[in-house]
């Protein structure tokens, strides 16, 4: 368990690294072009996911987001305790991926996002759309192909930045983790709850869709 919770920790950690760090290297870039910074945000991002997804999903399943490890325990492939245990390390090792990206880039380490307002009745929907989105990938690669998880995951992800209004955060820890950051990437602290609501609440119509989309014939 303790080699799993260093991987779920690290993976998280890894992966707010890249979200915040191509952030703030495409917004420095781009000379103030948007679709640019979000083009390489996007890019990065996609990558990363793919790497710690193939190189550590065999040690913990390589969830690196409390929504997925939600999902996992409504489908009763992982315990509480251990799920616990999961979304604790998550948003411990997201917040240290953005303060070790701030450090990378020179910026002050603590920091909470103040301009970044991300809210309303589109943007809610727009995380629904894509958590669900991204367990329909998940799931659906496990079932079908199970070795093609990594690139599915990445893709989608790299696609549902752009047609999400949110930017799919798709992720309780990487929303958290993001409100620590006043860079491109972030997200003011106000708008985390509701984020954070729509993603659970989508990953139990999920559960109840998914399930049935994807269970074994016969």
């Amino acid at each position: 368990m303790t080699h799993k919770l260093w991987a779920e920790g690290l993976g998280t950690a890894l992966l707010l690294i890249g979200v915040v760090g191509s952030g703030i290297m495409g917004q420095t870039l781009a000379g103030g072009n948007i679709a640019i910074a979000l083009l390489a945000n996007a890019i990065a991002t996609g990558c990363m996911l793919y790497v710690i997804i193939t190189v550590l999903g065999p040690i913990s399943g390589a969830h690196f987001n409390p929504a997925v490890t939600l999902a996992f325990w409504l489908r009763g492939e992982i315990t509480t305790k251990p799920a616990l245990a999961y979304v604790a390390v998550q948003i411990a090792g997201g917040i240290l991926g953005v303060w070790s990206t701030h450090a990378m880039f020179d910026l002050p380490i603590l920091q909470t996002s103040e301009t970044l307002h991300r809210t309303g009745p589109a943007q809610w929907w727009s995380e629904g759309v894509a958590t669900f989105g991204l367990l329909f990938v998940i799931f659906g690669g496990l079932r079908s192909r199970p070795d093609a998880v990594p690139t599915l995951v990445a893709l989608y992800i790299t696609g549902a930045y752009w047609f999400t209004s949110s930017t799919s955060f798709a992720n309780p820890a990487v929303t958290i983790a993001r409100a620590f950051s006043d860079t491109f990437a972030g997200i003011y602290p106000g708008h985390v709850p509701a984020f954070i609501g729509a993603q659970l609440l989508t990953v139990v119509l999920a559960h109840a869709i998914l399930r049935r989309l994807f269970a074994d014939k016969g």
